[in-house]
């Protein structure tokens, strides 16, 4: 039983949970009488849902900080990226992959959307087994103990239009067979897993033909999620609709039936056709924030997007920051710099942001994971977060501040304990394995 939990309605006092045998939720009972049970010592959230990941490049974080040219942007950072990438080979990938997970855990994060596009050795060449990279991945999140979709990522074209890979690049070359063949491989690996999800996944439009994308969605399961980056970079839209003759998040709401089972990454630079239509769609804009803003790419249109009734989640990304929190908060705050006004997300008076922006991208991240999470509600994994009011700033805080200040003030510090699929995970911040 919990003192106070946040449910689908609001925060409920007193609230009993039941777990069944299979890690999802049997019952959820507010205002419940108390004996029987563990008791839950601090206020109950849902688990956040990761929507976003790419692990390996933890082990670069801040080391690209150095003004490379006058134009510092993403396209330098990839070089740095590059550089890391060609070191890695699958016991290191492990090692990095676990240690990430372990701390997204412990961060409050239970479940995490790995987007995989270091395929082959470091010289270029297949290995023997397409799929040990993305075995490596699902291995560490097991290890760890969170929840994985895993999305091996077609990646064939340097830019839009076909352009040929880099030689800096080679790791990543895969055609549509090759990441149907490592999809297959692991949905088989992994059949009865219920904290294994392999979705459908193309790097970007630049990455990838009209035709390798239809081949890829055609050829993949149609109940997956569908991933891919859009409309990070403005250089990238002007290289799409010089290509394509659209920008990409038209061209994908025209050339797709884009819908529930889609997560756009990033979905940065929209005009507000596609970001009405983005939310029509009902596909999840997968955000970023604090990647986004280490990158310069730029902010998404989050106010008129919440109120065309957009899906969103957040991802942690190249992981240069990991904590839900923090993301939440960056996504915030970017759009108050902005706006010059406060409390952004909250679409109505009395609304509080905090809560407004964490139920929906516990909402959003977990249907782009492919799970059944993101809220406590009977039938849905037992995914929760118990945050600690033992100390400030939560402390004595009532029920309808407590996300606020968690988000706001508090961060990560205020995650206590984590239990994925109902085992606990994560014990007063600590792994239990």
């Amino acid at each position: 039983m919990a003192p106070t939990a946040f449910l689908p309605g609001g925060w409920a006092p007193d609230v009993a949970f039941e777990i069944a045998p299979d890690g999802t939720l049997l019952d959820v009972r507010p205002g419940a009488p108390a004996g029987g049970g563990e008791v839950l010592d601090g206020p109950v959230v849902p688990g956040m849902p990761n929507l976003h990941s790419h692990a390996f490049q933890r082990a670069m974080a801040g080391s690209a900080e150095r003004r490379a040219h006058d134009d510092d942007g993403f396209w330098t950072w990839r070089e740095t990226m590059y550089a890391l990438a060609e070191r890695l080979d699958p016991d290191a990938l492990f090692a990095i992959a676990r240690d990430v997970y372990r701390t997204m855990l412990a961060a409050g994060y239970t479940a995490v959307t790995e987007f995989h596009y270091l395929h082959r050795d470091p010289a270029g060449a297949w290995y023997g087994d397409k799929a040990v990279m993305a075995k490596a991945l699902v291995a560490a999140a097991k290890d760890a103990g969170i929840a994985i979709c895993l999305l091996p990522a077609l990646y064939a074209h340097a830019d839009a239009g076909g352009a040929p890979l880099r030689a800096q690049q080679r790791r990543f070359a895969s055609g549509v067979d090759d990441v149907l063949e490592i999809a297959r491989a692991l949905r088989e690996d992994h059949a009865r897993d219920p904290d294994v999800v392999v979705g459908a996944c193309a790097h970007s439009l630049r990455a990838v033909t009209p035709d390798e994308l239809r081949a890829l969605i055609d050829g993949s399961p149609r109940d997956v999620p569908v991933h891919l980056h859009a409309a990070e970079q403005q250089r990238e839209v002007e290289a799409v609709r010089a290509a394509l003759g659209a920008r990409p998040i038209a061209w994908l709401l025209a050339e797709h039936d884009v819908g529930p089972r889609w997560c756009l990454v990033h979905a940065t630079h929209l005009d507000d056709a596609e970001r009405d239509g983005l939310a029509r769609s009902g596909a999840v804009a997968g955000l970023c924030p604090t990647t986004e803003a280490n990158l310069g790419d730029g902010l998404f249109p989050l106010a008129p997007y919440l109120a065309a009734g957009g899906e969103l989640g957040i991802g942690s990304d190249s992981n240069v920051s990991i904590s839900p929190a923090e993301e939440l908060r960056w996504l915030e705050y970017g759009q108050r710099l902005v706006t010059q006004r406060r409390a952004v997300a909250a679409l109505e008076p009395g609304a509080s942001a905090g809560e407004t922006l964490y139920a929906r991208a516990a909402r959003g991240g977990a249907r782009a994971c492919g799970l059944s999470s993101g809220a406590l509600t009977v039938g849905a994994r037992a995914d929760l977060v118990v945050l600690d009011d033992r100390r400030p700033p939560l402390a004595g805080a009532p029920p309808g501040e407590l996300i606020d200040r968690y988000v706001f003030a508090a961060g990560r510090a205020a995650v206590r304990h984590v239990m994925v699929r109902g085992r606990w995970r994560v014990r007063d911040g600590c792994p239990t394995a």
